[in-house]
């Protein structure tokens, strides 16, 4: 702690200088330990085994999409401008060797995890693994035909030679390195080869049971390949078989600026997105030296690129075990989410939005009233036009469906698409043609902005008046994630707010400028100032004795500017709540300097995503919920919304609901000075979990 406070002393003036690189945490090694808080829900024994499972699951996929993006990224800003740094002031050289440290841990105690403890658990409540070594001769037998009939005439094993050059092997799959010995039908000696797993083919197999047992015995797929897969090269011998995967660089490149057709340039990148430069390779712990090294030479990486796995190389295919039928004492209760007072009975819901405002806090609030606000949008002969934006939404979603319908029912109808949401770039795409083939009015937002705003808008005809009816949400519009994420979502029919949501539908349609907007923040324009206002308001505030709080909830926060401001404040006494899930670059608890700032994050059964900020300004209560974290990206290269909420009794509720968050007991961690997150849990108190007390308060309210 010392090392840090006289770090941040300047030495000319001797007064703290709120730039110094000891100030700010490194966004990828903070990423890591989210991605770390992630497995320790694997490993709390309090949590149903098969969610412990799922938690385990999702920090491998987690960790696959911080290779594919955030490392991918590093490499290329490493071969570039190697001398590149963040505020953090860490070379990139030295971010990616202390990635590698951190990650190699990381995935240690997955494998550890799975091995030691999830696997015997399983074992006790009747799900087993069975590796070749424990396969009887009747399950030998079964899983025998079991390759002849669905493996063997689908795998395509490749000799490496000059004319069989190394397969580009597609991203994240399962594939093996052959060492091969003798020669083949035109005498040329073999030494390597590899075999793709297809994609199609399920990588964990559940054996028939057997007479007299009620257990679920299952196999991985890898299992069988390395079972039987010397069948697959007659006249040779299998010396040793390998399972690998190669992660690659699976961020989008396309110049906007330089294209004429944007969905046909992403749909062109999709393809090449499968074969990127590799960025990782993952292989079996046995795998001897000479292997991997050629692996590695042939795929251009290096040892720091490399893990070696004591188990399958992806985990994440184990997640197919969590959702047996017949097991579902082993996941959470079943929960049904509530719909708020006012729209029960499924009323004709703009008259209700005529007189108040309505709040929904997914997933304790069920997402049908969107749904209905849609759908009666559509057959209302008095709605006249529906705009909205799609930034995620699910395959077959009941919200395309209304907007399909709305189309049909001569509606004019105007959806924003973000054709480069990543990784649902493709249903985004399918999404787009559907909704152009019923007739609605397609854009992509504006060209070097991701459009991540979440706003939906219906102009309805009363009487001899026009009036828009607005939904705007801190989440994404799709159906299945509204279970599982946390996201706030406003109704209303507040005459300023829909004449702001009508001009920035405007400005992404026709890319004229925007009038100035009554009560809505827009990025990429007047967000980040406006919230730096804000702090800075707040810290005048409180060295003026007056009131003063700040409390923000959101996914990630590293912008600099945003914390420096809260710097500021934090020497002029104002008392900082940050409720961060996961990457945050602020360094609380330094002395002088963020002495009044604390930073927790909250993990639990749902994904904490709503992103609310809360300033006390002199009692006059300023609440903003919006689509935004604080970072460069968001308020600089993103169409975001802030939305603020008026109507007393929706502030007090979300008020109520940080509140709530701040007293987490249970599924919190506390982010000290040194960049640990400790979880305090006492035994001995009662304790708090954010999340069940909202169910709670939901299941109340039917």
């Amino acid at each position: 702690m010392a090392a840090h406070q006289e770090d941040v002393q300047n030495s000319s003036d001797n007064e703290i200088d709120l730039r110094s690189s000891s100030l700010y945490f490194n966004r990828e090694l903070s990423l890591i330990k989210f991605y770390r808080r992630i497995l320790e829900l694997a490993e709390d024994e309090t949590i149903p085994l098969l969610e412990r499972l799922r938690f385990l699951c999702i920090s491998t996929a987690t960790l696959d999409e911080f290779f594919e993006i955030r490392v991918a990224g590093l490499k290329e800003k490493a071969e570039i401008a190697p001398n590149y740094s963040e505020s953090d002031q860490i070379p990139v050289h030295e971010v990616l060797r202390r990635v590698k440290e951190d990650v190699q841990e990381l995935v240690d105690n997955q494998y550890q995890l799975l091995h030691q403890h999830i696997y015997p658990a399983l074992e006790e409540e009747g799900i087993r693994y069975l590796p070749s070594v424990k396969w009887n001769p009747t399950q030998h037998a079964w899983l025998h035909q079991y390759f002849v009939e669905n493996l063997l005439p689908v795998l395509s094993p490749q000799g490496l030679d000059p004319a069989h050059p190394f397969p580009s092997v597609i991203n994240k799959g399962l594939a093996f390195i052959v060492s091969l010995k003798g020669k083949d039908a035109f005498g040329r000696t073999s030494r390597w080869a590899v075999i793709q797993a297809p994609r199609s083919l399920p990588r964990v197999i559940v054996l028939p049971a057997e007479e007299g047992q009620e257990s679920h015995q299952f196999v991985l797929l890898s299992s069988i390949i390395q079972e039987f897969g010397n069948e697959l090269f007659h006249g040779v011998s299998v010396e040793g078989m390998y399972q690998f995967r190669v992660t690659r660089n699976s961020d989008l490149f396309v110049d906007e600026e330089e294209v004429d057709d944007l969905l046909r340039a992403v749909q062109g990148e999709l393809v090449a997105r499968r074969h990127g430069a590799a960025v990782r390779l993952e292989i079996d712990h046995s795998c001897p030296d000479s292997i991997v090294d050629f692996l590695l030479t042939t795929l251009k990486l290096t040892a720091q690129d490399l893990y070696r796995v004591a188990g399958p190389v992806n985990l994440h295919r184990l997640i197919s075990l969590c959702d047996l039928e017949d097991k579902s004492h082993l996941r959470y209760p079943t929960f049904t989410p509530a719909i708020p007072k006012s729209l029960e009975g499924n009323p004709e819901i703009f008259s209700v939005l005529r007189n108040k405002d309505v709040l929904t806090h997914h997933p304790f609030d069920s997402f049908l009233p969107f749904i209905d606000f849609l759908r009666q949008a559509a057959s209302d002969p008095s709605v006249l036009a529906i705009k909205q934006t799609l930034y995620r939404t699910s395959d077959k979603s009941a919200v395309v469906d209304a907007l399909v319908k709305a189309a049909q029912n001569a509606k004019q109808v105007t959806v924003v698409i973000e054709l480069k949401a990543r990784f649902d770039e493709e249903a985004n795409i399918k999404l787009a043609n559907r909704l152009q083939e019923a007739g609605a009015q397609v854009v992509y937002g504006v060209v070097g902005y991701k459009t991540h705003v979440k706003m939906a808008l219906v102009v309805r005809r009363e009487e001899k008046a026009l009036i828009r009816y607005v939904h705007l949400s801190t989440g994404n519009y799709h159906p299945n994630t509204a279970r599982l994420y946390t996201d706030y979502g406003l109704f209303t029919s507040d005459k300023k707010m829909g004449e702001d949501v009508h001009n920035i539908f405007m400005q992404l349609t026709s890319l004229g400028k925007v009038p100035k907007l009554h009560e809505l923040l827009q990025a990429p324009f007047n967000l980040h100032t406006e919230l730096i206002k804000k702090i800075e308001r707040e810290a005048e505030n409180s060295l003026a004795g007056k009131p003063a709080r700040i409390i923000a909830k959101m996914n990630s926060m590293i912008d600099p500017e945003i914390i420096r401001a809260l710097y500021q404040a934090s020497q002029a006494g104002v008392q900082i709540d940050l409720i961060i899930r996961g990457t945050c670059a602020i360094r609380p608890g330094v002395p002088g300097v963020s002495d009044n700032i604390r930073v927790r994050s909250i993990l639990g059964r749902f994904l904490e995503h709503t992103r609310v900020y809360y300033f006390r300004n002199c009692g006059e209560d300023e609440l903003y919920c919006s689509s935004a974290d604080w970072m460069p990206r968001n308020f600089f290269r993103r169409v975001e919304l802030a939305f603020p909420i008026h109507a007393k009794k929706l502030k007090e509720q979300i008020l109520g609901d940080l509140d709530l968050y701040l007293q987490d007991t249970n599924n919190c961690w506390h982010l000290n000075s040194e960049g640990d997150y400790v979880r305090d849990r006492d035994p001995e108190q009662q304790t708090i979990t954010a999340q069940e007390q909202l169910m709670n308060w939901a299941e109340s309210r039917y």
